[in-house]
């Protein structure tokens, strides 16, 4: 498999040597973080250097409640925060639809932002609403005016939760200033499955519901899980050489009649999804994964399915073209060479494509 090219780093990001390595280290050593005794209390040691890491790689200097992941965060957040109304984005990653039953749903632009102005009037109503919100989304990898959100969010006395997923270390300060509550997760960044975290800016905002975490999530700890996922986040992510990966294979893309989705808009650097006018995303992904690269038609909670993207159809696109759609996401190991590989079989198939139209 060594020879395969992987551009779905989006889904899930292969474990760096680095978690590797701490995870085996801390399950050599471990013992579950709420005994009393002498090996628990080095287990609860461990663990809070851990969160302390974990929280110092975000840039986050609040609190910060373990998960098993990211869709647990936002499932956290959801459920239990104090707000007595739940708004979100028709553009929200699954796990945030599969737990927003009765929640209000904004539209966005055909860039895929949110719409300013449906999220003012949404406001207007009574009671405090908690909006939940993408730093990036997971399909097209637009990014959402996070700063411009919360100041209306806030102006009208709400919370504003951030599914930041997808976003790297220290990558938007907006978040880190602005954001009551952000979800996180490690497999995203380099990271073991089956970790992630809450970060919290106030546990006022929250209910709590006994257990651990300061009574806000209940289950025994994973400090093998937590020591990878601090020791991930603590190896840089070179942004700018993947953004200009990304440029790289985009110049490729539209020179061959492609449709970059959300052009216009800011979009995360690790992310792009790619329309193949006449060639459908399943036709696609059996060719790529023929020739040895991995690509996906969105998120990989959905993409299995091969049911129309919601995200897309909310920006507007059509169901014909929308299936047409493929997503390359980037991650610490993609090269120019990689890029180039890919590039150059879409460009093959994109010619296939146009010929025989011809």
């Amino acid at each position: 498999m060594s020879d395969r090219i992987y551009l779905d780093h989006a889904a899930t990001t292969p474990m760096l040597q680095e978690a590797i390595a701490a995870v085996q280290d801390g399950m050599a050593a471990w013992a579950n973080p709420s005994s009393p005794h002498a090996a628990g209390r080095a287990a609860r040691a461990q663990l809070e250097g851990a969160r302390s890491r974990i929280a110092a790689a975000y840039g986050w200097a609040h609190e910060l409640v373990l998960t098993s992941g990211a869709s647990e965060a936002l499932h956290l957040a959801l459920a239990r925060s104090v707000a007595e109304r739940r708004l979100i984005t028709a553009v929200e990653h699954d796990a945030v639809l599969r737990c927003s039953e009765g929640a209000g749903v904004l539209p966005v632009d055909a860039g895929g932002l949110l719409r300013l102005d449906a999220l003012r009037a949404a406001l207007a109503r009574d009671g405090r609403t908690l909006v939940c919100i993408q730093w990036a989304n997971s399909e097209t990898g637009v990014r959402q005016p996070i700063e411009a959100v919360a100041h209306i969010v806030h102006e009208a006395g709400g919370l504003l939760l951030v599914d930041a997923a997808q976003m790297p270390a220290r990558a938007d300060a907006a978040v880190l200033r602005h954001a009551d509550l952000v979800a996180v997760s490690a497999h995203k960044r380099g990271g073991p499955p089956g970790i992630g975290a809450l970060l919290v800016r106030d546990f006022a905002a929250l209910m709590p519901s006994g257990g651990q975490e300061k009574g806000y999530r209940s289950g025994t700890e994973n400090l093998p899980g937590a020591l990878g996922y601090a020791a991930a986040l603590e190896v840089p992510e070179d942004l700018a050489h993947l953004t200009g990966l990304r440029r790289q294979l985009e110049d490729r893309i539209l020179s061959k009649g492609g449709e970059i989705v959300g052009a216009k808009s800011p979009r995360s650097p690790l992310i792009g999804a790619y329309r193949m006018p006449g060639v459908s995303a399943a036709a696609q992904l059996i060719r790529f994964d023929l020739a040895g690269i991995a690509v996906s038609a969105g998120s990989a909670c959905s993409s299995g399915s091969m049911r129309p993207s919601h995200v897309l159809s909310a920006m507007g696109w059509s169901e014909p073209e929308l299936r047409e759609v493929i997503r390359v996401s980037f991650g610490r190991s993609t090269d120019a060479i990689e890029v180039d590989r890919f590039a150059d079989l879409w460009s093959g198939i994109a010619a296939e494509a146009g010929a025989r139209a011809a």
